[in-house]
């Protein structure tokens, strides 16, 4: 009897220690689903951090390189760092920026936990003797003015109705009429290239052509009518102007024009950005905003920048301008207005 017992209480005393493994192994396990968890949280959050940091910096320095903003020990950093963690820890732990080659990487860290710098506690995996986790993450942005990819709208401005002009008044340019810069004498022979614009011509069946400011040159589409495949974008700007929002694209500039009519022959240097108000295209009057003098109240239009009668053009100015669109090849950062940031890492 008493031997049953003693075997008895062998097999309770191995069940307790198979029982006591067992917690061991679930704590891990809890301790993998929970803290590993954690760390993938918290580095998304950093993440995002840098990234929304990195792109702000760019913005920043591409707007304008001695901007206090844009700099190492710039708070706009920071303070974005925060707005993306959910408990608002994360901190900027290094901003690296080079102003010459137009580049910025920042570092985002967890802020300090139980003593140590850029971790985070992990409380089950603790209790194992894992030590506490490094958590941090980085992002790099570059900015630049466009020098190549594709224009939305095959339109090119001569360098003297953009040079001078940037973040100055609407500006009326017409396509056939009197130019408003009469110094504007970039076309064929030292005439005046009229309304300061021309029509390039755009990619098979799109609306926008592929530019290569490296190349330099670019052909000619002629006659008074929106190039073909362009009603759709006409009636989006039209329809975002409605709206009361800005349609602000990026459109290549040039500086001399050789040949004539179709065989004409842009030499393009730069892009520039144009805030478009409105248009007045031939063959086109079903298009949603035509510019005449009852549109003009909401515009800001004076009659000197209206567009009745046998006018054909389109009405804008151009600005400085930040872009986030993708597809372009970037460069040194030029005069006239056209910026490009993007995120690298």
């Amino acid at each position: 009897m008493r031997r049953l017992k003693s075997a008895e209480s062998t097999e309770e005393g191995a069940v307790t220690v198979i029982v006591a493994l067992l917690m061991v192994a679930l704590l891990g396990f809890v301790a993998i689903a929970v803290d590993v968890g954690a760390i993938y949280s918290e580095r998304a959050q950093l993440q995002s951090g840098a990234d929304a940091s990195a792109i702000a910096l760019a913005q920043t320095c591409a707007r304008d390189a001695v901007d206090p903003l844009c700099s190492t020990t710039s708070t706009l950093a920071g303070s974005l760092a925060n707005q993306n963690a959910l408990d608002g820890m994360s901190k900027v732990h290094n901003i690296n920026l080079d102003k010459t080659a137009r580049t910025v990487t920042v570092q985002t860290s967890a802020k300090e936990t139980g003593g140590v710098d850029n971790s985070v506690s992990l409380f089950f995996a603790g209790i194992l003797g894992v030590p506490t986790k490094e958590v941090a993450a980085h992002s790099s942005a570059v900015w630049g003015s466009p020098q190549a990819g594709r224009t939305a709208f095959p339109l090119a401005f001569s360098i003297c109705q953009v040079k001078g002009y940037v973040g100055g008044a609407l500006q009326l340019l017409q396509d056939h009429g009197n130019n408003a810069n009469p110094d504007c004498n970039y076309g064929p022979s030292g005439a005046a290239v009229e309304g300061g614009f021309g029509w390039l011509a755009p990619d098979a069946g799109k609306c926008g052509g592929t530019i290569d400011i490296k190349v330099g040159e670019g052909g000619s589409d002629t006659g008074n009518n929106a190039p073909g495949h362009c009603a759709a974008e006409l009636n989006r700007w039209g329809a975002e102007i409605t709206a009361g929002r800005k349609i602000i694209v990026l459109l290549p500039v040039y500086n001399k024009v050789t040949g004539t009519g179709a065989g004409a022959v842009y030499s393009l240097i730069s892009f520039a950005a144009f805030d478009v108000t409105g248009w007045k295209f031939s063959g086109n009057s079903g298009l949603p905003y035509e510019f005449r003098s009852e549109k003009s109240t909401a515009t800001g239009v004076t009659t000197e920048t209206q567009c009745n009668g046998n006018c054909r053009g389109v009405i804008g100015k151009f600005v400085k301008y930040v872009s986030l669109a993708d597809g372009y090849t970037l460069g040194p950062v030029d005069d006239y207005g056209a910026t490009v940031v993007r995120l690298t890492l």
